[in-house]
């Protein structure tokens, strides 16, 4: 697939999409970015801000299965995987598949559920597949993950460590919407004299995965993989408001993102505007920050754009 058909496609997507969804048009394009580059979400915001609509109406829009789990404090990891259930005919056990075996999965309150279950979520994430009792199970293509977390409602709560955070590609908060993007809602809703919004599927599975590999052509210059290398950098040699930067694994966050940023653009090159487009949302949750700044109003976030302005970026032409 060329990068033009990626970027009318992807846009098309776009369109369907925000039927669904009023306004938050940089929070949809970083979430098909996430998507393009073959990454998970992690959307952290408050209840009432359409995380789950955002993942469903992206999922119908690519024309792929979508599945939705509620985390709760007992939840299993085989509630999400799947178990070996004996047949009393066949007198053999048979692996019935879990809510994991889809293209989307809505992992709903990912922070409720004990250490014991995120792990095993984050483990399909990482692998692309399931081992149970020995044997192993590939995971369809495109499998993505939207993680979805409460910031401020932290009673009963297992939160994520730092490495698993890690996992995700992007944490994106979605926020308010504004006054008049709020009167939009309504309208809309008196419209459609109904809860659901129709969306017309416009991609396949396929079609998805070709957009993915297709990404990976784009092409990326020196300097632009140095301005990447000199923003994670960057990170780790702040040592008054950072105690723990950013690792390898952001950089390679950073590069894929830049790369999907610019394909959705219709350019099949990287210029340092992309890298600048998926910074703060690639690297923010990548921070440990000073001890003395956890009970502060100061953000992972605010950092992270402070850093970004500091780096020199490098002339393109």
């Amino acid at each position: 697939m060329k990068i033009e058909e990626v970027s009318s496609k992807g846009n098309a997507v776009l369109g369907e999409v925000k039927k669904a969804i009023v306004g938050k048009d940089e929070v949809l394009r970083l979430i098909l970015t996430t998507i393009l580059a073959d990454g998970h979400v992690l959307l952290e915001d408050l209840p009432g801000l359409a995380k789950t609509l955002m993942a469903k109406s992206f999922a119908t829009a690519m024309g792929v299965r979508f599945k939705r789990v509620q985390f709760t404090p007992d939840l299993l990891p085989s509630d999400i995987l799947g178990v070996s259930i004996f047949n009393q005919k066949t007198l053999e056990f048979e692996f019935k598949k879990g809510p994991v075996f889809t293209n989307i999965l809505l992992a709903d309150e990912i922070n409720r559920a004990p250490p014991k279950t995120q792990s095993a979520l984050l483990e399909a994430m990482q692998e692309r597949q399931v081992t149970i009792e020995g044997n192993t199970y590939e995971l369809e293509k495109p499998f993505i993950v939207f993680a979805t977390q409460n910031p401020i409602e932290q009673e009963g709560t297992y939160p994520l460590p730092e490495a698993q955070l890690d996992r995700f590609l992007v944490r994106l908060r979605v926020g308010y919407p504004s006054r008049g993007e709020e009167i939009e809602i309504l309208r809309r809703r008196m419209a459609r004299k109904r809860e659901e919004v129709d969306i017309t599927p416009i991609l396949t599975p396929d079609e998805v995965v070709e957009m993915q590999k297709a990404v990976e052509d784009v092409y990326v210059s020196d300097a632009i993989l140095e301005y990447i290398t000199d923003i994670v950098l960057a990170t780790r040699e702040d040592r008054k408001e950072i105690e723990v930067g950013a690792s390898p694994r952001g950089s390679l966050a950073l590069l894929k993102l830049s790369r999907a940023y610019a394909a959705l653009e219709g350019r099949d090159y990287v210029i340092p505007d992309d890298v600048k487009a998926v910074a703060v949302p690639a690297l923010s949750h990548r921070l440990i920050l000073k001890r003395e700044l956890w009970y502060t109003k100061v953000s992972q976030e605010s950092i992270m754009a402070k850093l970004l302005e500091r780096v020199p970026v490098p002339k393109f032409e």
